[in-house]
C-alpha cells in the first residue's frame, strides 16, 4: 500500500459479506482491498496511509472499537465507515463520537453508497491537511499548538525549548499561518480541532 494513494479497505470477518461488499465496490469503479481480521489490516497498513477503511464493529479477534482505538494511537489520516448491526446502534454512536466519520447498518448497502462520497471527500481534505502539517518544521508546530491553546507571543517565547524572542514566534507565526492557508489565530484554533486526531493536539 502506498501511503500517499488514498484507498478505500473494507475489514469484515464475515467471508460471504466481505466477497459481496468488494463486488459491489468494484462494481462503482473504487479501488477497494479487503480484510478478514481487524489484526491483518492494521499489519498491512502503511503509516501515514490515506483513504477511507469500512470497519465491521463486530468481529472475532480485535473488535472494529479495538482497530478504531489503534488508529487513533497511530494518529491514522484514514476516514472510518463503520458497518453495525442493529443491536450495535449505541456502540456504532459511541464510536462517531471518539472520532469515526460515520455508521451504516448492515446489510444497507444503498446507504453505504450514499455515504461513500461524503467519506472520501473527508479522505482527501484529511490527506491534504496532513501534508500541510508535515511541511511545517518542528518549531513551528510546536508554536502552532501554543497559539491554537490562546497563548500570547512572550508566553510561547518562555515556553519554547530552547526558550527565543517574541519576534521569533511572530515570524514562525507568519511562516505557519502561510503554509497552513489561514489567516488568524480562530482559524488556526478551527483547524486544530478539526485535525486533533492527526497532529496530536487537545485544542
Amino acid at each position: 500500500m502506498s501511503p500517499t494513494t488514498p484507498t478505500l479497505f473494507l475489514v469484515d470477518d464475515d467471508e460471504a459479506v466481505r466477497r459481496s461488499l468488494l463486488l459491489l465496490l468494484f462494481a462503482q469503479g473504487l479501488p477497494v482491498q479487503g480484510f478478514e481480521s481487524g489484526e491483518a489490516f492494521l499489519q498491512a497498513l502503511a503509516p501515514g496511509q490515506t483513504g477511507c477503511v469500512i470497519l465491521d464493529l463486530r468481529m472475532g479477534g480485535q473488535s472494529g472499537m479495538a482497530v478504531l482505538e489503534q488508529l487513533r494511537q497511530r494518529r491514522s489520516p484514514l476516514v472510518v465507515l463503520f458497518l453495525s448491526g442493529h443491536g450495535d446502534i449505541p456502540t456504532a454512536l459511541e464510536a462517531v463520537r471518539q472520532g469515526a466519520f460515520d455508521w451504516v447498518v448492515k446489510p444497507d448497502t444503498g446507504r453505504l453508497l450514499e455515504r461513500l462520497p461524503a467519506a472520501l471527500a473527508e479522505a482527501q481534505s484529511r490527506a491534504h491537511a496532513l501534508q500541510q502539517w508535515d511541511s511545517l518544521t518542528q518549531r513551528e508546530r510546536e508554536v502552532a499548538r501554543l497559539v491554537g491553546l490562546g497563548w500570547a507571543n512572550k508566553e510561547i517565547a518562555r515556553q519554547l525549548a530552547p526558550p527565543c524572542s517574541p519576534r521569533s514566534v511572530e515570524t514562525h507565526r507568519a511562516h505557519l499561518f502561510a503554509k497552513l492557508g489561514l489567516g488568524n489565530d480562530n482559524e488556526l484554533g478551527r483547524w486544530l480541532t478539526r485535525q486533533a486526531w492527526l497532529v496530536g493536539t487537545t485544542v
